[in-house]
Formats: C-alpha cells, sequence, structure tokens
C-alpha cells in the first residue's frame, strides 16, 4: 500500500507546473485527494469488491428516521393574510438590496444535442440564461437598485457562458464564478489517464459553490453592502424564480437555510429529508441502506435553497465526499464528488413543501428534451404569470 501512496504523491508532483496552477485555482488539495485515495489503496490490496466497498463507504452513517407531521411546512396551507404579510417582507429586503440570486450553471445537455445547457434554446429563441437574465432584468427593475445574479460555471461550461453575456452586454451585477476541479483515480487509487496520456480532470458537484463562492469576493463583498440572503437555483429548473413570499417566510423562520421540496412521483430519485442522528437534514436517496422504506418520504430535494448569507460565509461546513464511478475512454474512474444539500448538516434548515404543478409550480427541471418538450408550454406559462416575458 505504501508503494501506491508514493507513486500517487509523485504523480501529482510530477503534473506539469500549468496544470498545478489551474487546479490550485480551483481550489484542488493534492493532500485532500491523497486523503480520498486511501479506501481505494486498501480494497484493491487486500482483493476486495471496489463496488461493494463504495457503497459501505458512502452509505450515510446514523440513526435514520422519516419526518412528521409539522417537519416540513406546506406553503399552500398559508392563510391569505399570512401570504400578504411574507409578500411585504420579502418585497422589502429585496428593495433594501438584500438578497442575491445564484444560478447553478455547470451542466451540459449531454442527453439533448450535447451543447452547453445554460445556451440551450427553451422556447420563442429564449435559453435557459436568457430567462435568467430578463428575471433579474424585472426584479432589478421593479426595486430600482441591480439585484445581484450569480452564475457558478464549470470547466465546460465557463467560457460559453461568459461569452454569451459579453455579447449582450449584461449588465456590471451579473458576474460569474468557476467551481473546483480535481482529478479522477483508478480503482487501484492511483491517477487516471486519458487515451492521450493526460490526467483526466473533473468538477466536484454542486456542493463545490460554497468554497468557489468564497474564492470569487463576489459573497464577501455583497456582505459588505449590506446583502444578507442567496438563493440558490439550477439553471434548468424555471419553475424556481424569485419569490418575496418564500423570502419571508423564510426571514420569519430564522433559520440559516430553507430547502424547498415537492411531492415526490413515481420514479423521482434524489435527495429526501430525514432524521439522521435526530437532525432533519436531507440525504441522497443512494446513499441510504437497500431495506430503508424511502417510500414512507412523500417528498424530496428541489435542489432550490434560500441562505443567510453570513452562514455562507462563515460557517465551517462538514463535506460528505462521495466515491462515484464513471467511464471515461470505455474505462471505469472513480472521482470524489460533494453536494450541495450538505449544508443542512450544519446549518439550522427550514424545510418547505411547494408547489410542483399549475401555475405556482417551483419545479419544472429539464433533464433531457423529452421533459422540455413536455414541459415548455407549462414553462412559458408561469414564467408568464411571474411578469417576466
Amino acid at each position: 500500500m505504501s508503494d501506491l501512496n508514493l507513486e500517487l504523491q509523485e504523480e501529482l508532483a510530477s503534473l506539469c507546473p500549468l496544470l498545478q496552477t489551474k487546479l490550485a485555482n480551483r481550489g484542488f488539495d493534492p493532500e485532500h485527494l491523497l486523503r480520498l485515495s486511501i479506501p481505494l489503496r486498501k480494497s484493491f490490496c487486500a482483493g476486495r469488491s471496489g463496488m461493494r466497498d463504495r457503497m459501505q463507504r458512502n452509505c450515510i452513517q446514523g440513526q435514520l428516521r422519516v419526518p412528521q407531521e409539522g417537519d416540513i411546512h406546506i406553503a399552500h396551507l398559508f392563510s391569505g393574510r399570512e401570504k400578504r404579510s411574507f409578500q411585504d417582507v420579502g418585497l422589502t429586503a429585496i428593495a433594501r438590496g438584500e438578497l442575491a440570486l445564484c444560478v447553478m450553471a455547470g451542466g451540459m445537455a449531454t442527453r439533448m444535442s450535447g451543447v452547453v445547457k445554460a445556451l440551450l434554446p427553451v422556447f420563442n429563441n429564449e435559453t435557459f440564461l436568457s430567462l435568467r437574465l430578463r428575471e433579474n432584468q424585472k426584479w432589478s427593475g421593479d426595486m430600482g437598485l441591480p439585484v445581484p445574479l450569480w452564475i457558478m460555471t464549470s470547466e465546460t461550461t465557463d467560457q460559453p457562458v461568459r461569452g454569451a453575456l459579453k455579447a449582450i452586454r449584461a449588465p456590471a451585477h451579473v458576474d460569474v464564478f468557476v467551481q473546483d476541479l480535481s482529478l479522477r483515480l483508478t480503482s487501484e487509487g492511483i491517477l487516471f489517464r486519458d487515451r492521450h496520456g493526460m490526467p483526466s480532470i473533473y468538477p466536484t458537484g454542486h456542493g463545490d459553490l460554497v468554497d468557489a463562492l468564497r474564492r470569487s469576493s463576489l459573497l464577501s463583498g455583497f456582505l459588505a453592502r449590506g446583502g444578507k440572503y442567496v438563493w440558490i437555483v439550477n439553471l434548468d429548473n424555471l419553475g424556481a424564480l424569485i419569490d418575496p413570499m418564500i423570502l419571508g417566510f423564510f426571514m420569519a423562520r430564522g433559520t440559516d437555510a430553507l430547502v424547498e421540496v415537492v411531492e415526490k412521483r413515481a420514479g423521482d430519485h434524489g435527495g429526501i429529508p430525514l432524521y439522521v442522528d435526530d437532525r432533519l437534514r436531507i440525504v441522497e436517496e443512494c446513499r441510504l441502506p437497500c431495506h430503508f422504506p424511502v417510500d414512507e418520504v412523500s417528498v424530496f430535494n428541489t435542489n432550490t435553497f434560500l441562505v443567510r448569507a453570513e452562514a455562507l460565509q462563515k460557517t465551517d461546513f462538514l463535506w460528505d465526499w462521495l466515491e462515484i464511478e464513471k467511464q471515461v475512454d470505455g474505462r471505469p474512474v472513480i472521482q470524489f464528488e460533494r453536494l450541495l444539500q450538505e449544508l443542512t448538516t450544519v446549518l439550522p434548515t427550514t424545510y418547505l413543501h411547494v408547489p410542483r404543478t399549475g401555475i405556482e409550480s417551483r419545479f419544472l427541471p429539464i433533464k433531457d428534451q423529452t421533459s422540455l418538450d413536455r414541459q415548455r408550454a407549462e414553462i412559458e406559462v408561469v414564467i408568464g404569470s411571474r411578469g417576466i416575458l
């Protein structure tokens, strides 16, 4: 095992200076990768099944139980008076410059045309990116001040997104920051090289958002100007638009974070709210023991979060790094990823059940051409109803 450890250390030390600099600028820590590789090397040297060991390592630790009635707030049960009150509070906060919207735009439309998803047409030549810019234009105009819009890109989407923003002369309060990079390993725990003999880089998951945002100085600058709340959304979920009522509700709750959840349907998989050792948090279903009754949880995470900016800047988060097997050049590789929902393991969190259907839907994700074709008309109606078009 020591020989493998030495081999990986030497491989990392011998990377070309340009790649070393690029990785360092994107949050890469060689010592961290070495630590993550230790279980791989142990499994390999012991001759054990990598897949079986990997499932055990990824499995959540702790006593699990499903949430009870009252643990998750239900938006449609708010009274008209409550909604108006929350709406007023939220609007006031936005008008004071206390809200920023952060859009995760690191994905490629691999199951569609293979282009950068942000630049994919949705309807009437409007792309995911242009619709987010229209939303920002609406709110900045209504409030009479720029509402910060931050776009997190990845290695593959960064230049195309920046180019698109430059081409339309996006306003100065629209900023781009790029998520982290790491290096793929073999199942033996050494550096994977592609068919050209080059190290294989990859983004390490949307959990990068916290560290990448801190590195960018966008968050610290926002706080210095009196900013207080960051709304984090997936680029391809055009139901998750700014809603002052939800912001006002979050402010009234006084927690550090809010997670939006929706009704779970057959075939849905993702993060679900569960108690882990008496703390309600979002847990990815793939991390649960095979015997756990996931069907007892009727909602799941939309990957839409409201977070207090100060907590996002100052909290020492404890990330679980999941061991994921992928295929590159037809060969298996191992990469380590973290998920943004791990915020809930540390931050006091409110859970809000939001609509999935109808004009108030806040969950319209687009994963492939079929889902886009199916939901295109609904997306246009929902966006139009909120004054975006």
